[in-house]
């Protein structure tokens, strides 16, 4: 088997947040073994505004699975923490996002690896950049640090560990 190293997102922003961020770290042994996760932090919603805030973290996990069937493990997990079918970045109970996986670029009808946005999203590099700031994303051939240089960080706090 060849082991895969791979960068999630956590997100959830309705009901016990921390709570359904630990329950998705917990649930995350199904699909890998999570090595490090970021703290928690509180973001502005994106995409669709009108909704409460969010609790963000960013988790480096590896495991054995190849990019499909990890897809489909992070939505029956998901789905087991409370996800329902909802507004397109509209409120969530918990989001699960594959950022990076190795150094693979793909991209298909169920997924496209890098994450297509995260280069543009805060509420991503900043905990992605305290888990690997080193991290060059494929394809764009630039470290974490640096698109973090050219995006800052407004909207975005630090609420510590898990």
């Amino acid at each position: 088997m060849t082991t895969h190293y791979v960068y999630l997102s956590l997100g959830t922003n309705i009901g016990d947040r921390r709570m359904h961020l630990r329950q998705a770290l917990e649930g995350l042994g199904q699909v890998g073994q999570v090595e490090v996760s970021s703290s928690v932090y509180e973001t502005e919603p994106w995409g669709y505004l009108d909704q409460p805030k969010f609790l963000n973290m960013v988790t480096r996990l590896r495991t054995e699975l190849d990019p499909l069937p990890l897809l489909a493990g992070l939505k029956d997990l998901e789905r087991q923490i409370g996800r329902e079918p909802g507004v397109r970045y509209g409120p969530r109970v918990i989001d699960l996002d594959i950022l990076c996986f190795d150094d693979l670029q793909m991209n298909s009808p169920e997924l496209t690896i890098p994450h297509p946005q995260m280069a543009g999203r805060a509420f991503v590099l900043v905990p992605l950049a305290e888990v690997d700031e080193g991290l060059v994303i494929p394809g764009l051939n630039v470290t974490v640090s640096r698109l973090m240089q050219i995006i800052g960080a407004a909207g975005i706090t630090k609420e510590g560990a898990l």
